[in-house]
Formats: C-alpha cells, sequence, structure tokens
C-alpha cells in the first residue's frame, strides 16, 4: 500500500482505537511534508527512519510496536526549525510515545533510572515549599543545578531577594520525564497539583533556572508566568562585576530554541563579564541538542551521543557556555562546558578550573544540604514537603 492510500484509508481515530491528536498530527504529517531533504539532514534518526510524512505513512494502527520507533527522536525540535513548511514532527513523535503508553508498549526497563530520579524529586523528603509573608515570586531551581550547584543556588536566591525581598522558594521536580517519555495522565496529574497549589497561596511569577523547566511551564503552568533568571539578571541595571572572560561559544539548550529573548539574556550577561561571542554554525533557533533530550541515551546511546559529538566539533576548542545543568552533565565528557551562573557568581574558580560539579550520587546529598539550608534561611509562612499521593493513575511497572 501507497503511503497516500495508507493515509487515505484514516478516516476515523476511535475506528482505528488511535487518540484523537495522533490521528491529527499523522493526517497533518502526511498532508503537509513536501519531502525536502532539510530535516534528515540534521538528523540521525530521520535519517533511519524516512521523512516525516514516510513514517505517518508507515504507521499500523494494529501494530502497538510501531511507535516505539519515538524513542529514538531527542524531541529536540531542530527539525521543525529547518522545515519549510512549519511542521512540527517532534510533536508527532511524543504523541507517538504517548499512544505507545496507552497501548501498554511504552515502558523499558532502562528508564528505570530516570523515573526513580523523577520519584525522588517530587518525593517529601526532597521537596520544599518555602513561601514568605505576601510573596507572589518563587525561585524554582529545578533538579540537576541543586544537585550539582547547591552553594550556586544559594548565592542566586540571595541575589534575587535582593530586589524582590519577600521571594520564596519551591524545591520539586517539574515532571518532564515522565512527560518526554510519553506518561501524560501521571505527568499532568503530578505538575497540576504543583501548579495549584503555587495558585492557591497567592504565588503569580515563577522564576527558573532550567530551561526544561521553563517550557513546563510556559506550556502547561497557566495563570503562573514563568521567566528565565538569566532574563531577570540581564534585566538588573546595577553595576557588574568586570571580568575578562575572552572568547566563548553559546551553547543554547535545545528546548530554548525558539526562546529568543532568552537567548539575548544569557548574551547580555556573558558581554557584561568581558566576553566576546563567536556564534557555532548550530545556535539559537538552529541549536543542537546536547543528546540528553527526550531521554534517547537510556535506549540508543549511539544517537545521544552523535548529538554531543557535534556540538564538540562545532565548538572547535573554544571555551563553551550554556545555562542547563543537564547540558553540562552530558556534554562534560567530551567538551566540558561552564554553567553561566557560576561564571555569575564565582567566575575566577570557574575559570581557574576549580569549580566542580558534584556527580550521582552526591547530588542527592546536596539536594538534601540545599533543603535544610532553606528551611533555616526562608523565613515561610506558608510551607510544605509533598505528600501527594496519585491514585487511579498507573505510574510505572518500576
Amino acid at each position: 500500500m501507497t503511503i497516500k492510500s495508507r493515509i487515505e484509508n484514516l478516516r476515523d481515530p476511535q475506528d482505528l482505537l488511535l487518540g484523537s491528536d495522533l490521528f491529527r498530527l499523522i493526517k497533518e504529517a502526511a498532508a503537509k511534508c513536501n519531502e525536502c531533504p532539510l530535516c534528515r539532514q540534521e538528523c540521525t534518526f530521520l535519517r533511519r527512519y524516512g521523512s516525516p510524512k514516510e513514517i505517518a505513512g508507515g504507521i499500523d494502527p494494529q501494530d502497538g510496536a510501531v511507535f516505539n520507533m519515538a524513542y529514538e527522536c531527542s524531541l529536540c525540535g531542530l527539525c521543525e526549525a529547518v522545515c519549510p513548511v512549519d511542521l512540527k514532527p517532534q510533536e508527532l513523535f511524543l504523541e507517538m510515545r504517548r499512544e505507545a503508553v496507552r497501548q501498554g508498549q511504552g515502558e523499558f526497563p532502562k528508564h528505570k533510572a530516570l523515573l526513580k530520579y523523577e520519584k525522588r524529586g517530587t518525593s517529601k523528603r526532597y521537596t520544599w515549599y518555602g513561601l514568605p509573608q505576601g510573596c507572589d515570586t518563587v525561585l524554582f531551581p529545578g533538579c540537576a543545578l541543586p544537585g550539582a550547584r547547591p552553594e550556586t543556588v544559594i548565592r542566586l536566591f540571595e541575589h534575587l531577594k535582593r530586589n524582590r525581598p519577600d521571594l520564596g522558594i519551591v524545591l520539586d521536580c517539574c515532571a518532564k520525564p515522565s512527560h518526554d517519555l510519553g506518561r501524560d495522565d501521571y505527568f499532568q496529574a503530578l505538575f497540576g497539583e504543583m501548579r495549584g497549589y503555587l495558585v492557591d497561596n497567592g504565588i503569580r511569577i515563577v522564576l527558573v533556572a532550567c530551561p526544561n523547566c521553563y517550557m513546563m511551564f510556559k506550556e502547561f503552568g497557566e495563570p503562573l508566568r514563568v521567566q528565565t533568571v538569566y532574563e531577570f539578571l540581564a534585566e538588573d541595571k546595577s553595576k557588574s562585576p568586570k571580568g575578562s572572560l575572552g572568547t566563548v561559544s553559546i551553547h543554547d539548550p535545545c528546548v530554548t530554541r525558539f526562546e529568543t529573548p532568552i537567548h539575548e539574556a544569557v548574551r547580555t550577561l556573558i558581554r557584561k563579564r568581558g566576553g566576546t561571542i563567536e556564534e557555532m554554525e548550530h545556535q539559537g533557533a538552529k541549536t543542537l541538542c546536547c543528546g540528553e533530550g527526550g531521554a534517547v541515551g537510556f535506549l540508543f546511546p549511539g544517537l545521544a551521543n552523535n548529538w554531543a559529538a557535534l556540538r564538540k566539533k562545532e565548538a572547535q576548542g573554544r571555551r563553551m557556555i550554556t545555562y542547563c545543568a543537564g547540558c553540562v552533565n552530558h556534554l562534560s565528557p567530551l567538551s566540558p562546558p561552564h554553567h553561566i551562573l557560576d561564571l555569575f557568581f564565582q567566575p575566577r574558580p570557574t575559570l581557574d578550573g576549580k569549580n566542580k560539579s558534584s556527580r550521582s550520587p552526591w547530588t542527592y546529598w546536596n539536594r538534601l544540604r540545599l533543603k535544610q539550608w532553606v528551611k533555616k534561611n526562608v523565613p515561610a509562612v506558608v510551607s510544605r514537603e509533598r505528600e501527594f499521593i496519585l491514585t487511579n493513575i498507573k505510574p510505572s511497572n518500576f
């Protein structure tokens, strides 16, 4: 059967037991994709499986295993950035993951470590909400940054408090692992409970240090407003300490590829530190995934490592700066980058290579230490450890 006839035979998603969103995305890919080579030139996954039109046309709703190919996609969105017809193939592949979960095909033993990481991050032991009197804004540092750089989080919080004395802090996980693995019901319940608690307690603005958290709050956080700390710091009109950063390149995390204000804020901060920026071939809207995206490395490490190798090649030995702790961790074995917050708060130790980030299992100890510091130093009138128990939703077999 040809691609065209296969797609034409997809009449009703209910008859095929397909989710309506997946049905819509299959039809859209088949109708809009003109099979130009641009996305395949950029992506090993698409070179392996074909154009979005070919992939959509090859989906057999009776073969649940076909959806598992989507776990080889990094969900990075580079395909969308280069697409001449404004197609968003990564949305199709994410919905294929969700369909795999719905059909009982989307659980893999190798994801066990990632799901345990998320479970700890949303547990009573690791979470803490500290909301001072009159607080309407919180710092949400995420998971990776507190684990690798707890002192940086403390310095960041204290710096932000100069402009917002009633700033609160939330130590929790945005549940993006479950989101990206297609566990949509679980994600919606977990994130929704956190959002509801913040809104009910008068929070209006969430300042995030993690690009992944930014995207989760932007897409699912309304009526909360989200802003990165990088934008907030760049807007600070107080005199910045001079630096001698030299020539650097910037790795924009792939989840922020269409967030131009964040790109500009980070570059402003680097210039304030005396940095001269030499952009890599892939930057901004066309940035590369570090390899961590979509949890691809758990199942297909070769595909994930290919992204990191490309990034190393483009850096050409220049000092590389990023603003995602996850990207720092993933790129470090090949092309060690600096986190911009290290340069902002501890420039000399960072440039001298003396400011090292922690690795697991010490990251968990760091998060507990940070929690104790917050409980001691943030005068909260509203506080909690998350004890939300999901009911009637299967989180995982693990």
